[in-house]
């Protein structure tokens, strides 16, 4: 059996809770959107800061390769092209999903507004359809950003996978999950399950 002193357990808390400060020290901080934006407005942050805030921490976008990029650009013309009348093309732009969230898709087709959202971000609710480009972040956007458009209830997400030069796409969410999924490759049409008459040759997307 072991015995302490008074003396040994309270130098043992005190350095538990050095310890601890420590660790706490480490932390990454947690953001609300409230503050990102505040950081914007003073200029902490310049306002193409290249950083969306997912679960409260702020998420570098990191450079956009040329190939990602003309992917981006193709999509917004393409869409408006086929259904610019009946959607709004917002490309990287935030979608307002809670106090912690906000992110920047690569390209969203929203529910037309006559202020173009000029008075507040779109939030799920007005979301037809959000696309990510990926090339180096494949996984982090199947894995953190389908979960998180998942749990916001969008109904139908599209990952265009420039590695694998595939596009994946994922309906039907419930409770924090796509139940529906499909991997569609060169010579194939992806078909949009929100918005009426909306195909496109996977090829197009790519550029191939």
């Amino acid at each position: 059996m072991r015995f302490f002193t008074r003396e040994f357990a309270t130098n043992k808390i005190m350095t538990t809770v050095t310890e601890l400060e420590k660790v706490s020290r480490a932390m990454p901080k947690r953001f609300r959107v409230e503050d990102f934006r505040k950081m914007t407005e003073v200029g902490i942050l310049p306002e193409e800061s290249g950083w969306e805030i997912i679960d409260g921490y702020l998420i570098d976008k990191m450079s956009i390769g040329s190939k990602r990029a003309s992917v981006v650009r193709r999509l917004g013309k393409v869409f408006e092209r086929k259904v610019g009348d009946e959607t709004l093309v917002s490309s990287q732009n935030p979608i307002h999903i809670d106090e912690y969230n906000e992110p920047e898709p690569d390209v969203a087709l929203l529910l037309p507004r006559e202020d173009f959202y000029a008075e507040n971000h779109p939030t799920p609710q007005d979301v037809l359809l959000l696309i990510e480009v990926s090339d180096s972040t494949v996984e982090s956007d199947r894995d953190i950003k389908k979960t998180l458009y998942a749990e916001a209830g969008i109904a139908e997400f599209w990952l265009v996978n420039l590695k694998e030069n595939t596009v994946e796409r994922y309906t039907a969410p419930k409770n924090g999950n796509y139940r529906l999924a499909e991997i569609l490759e060169s010579g194939e049409t992806i078909k949009a399950g929100t918005i009426e008459n909306l195909e496109l040759q996977i090829d197009e997307i790519l550029g191939l």
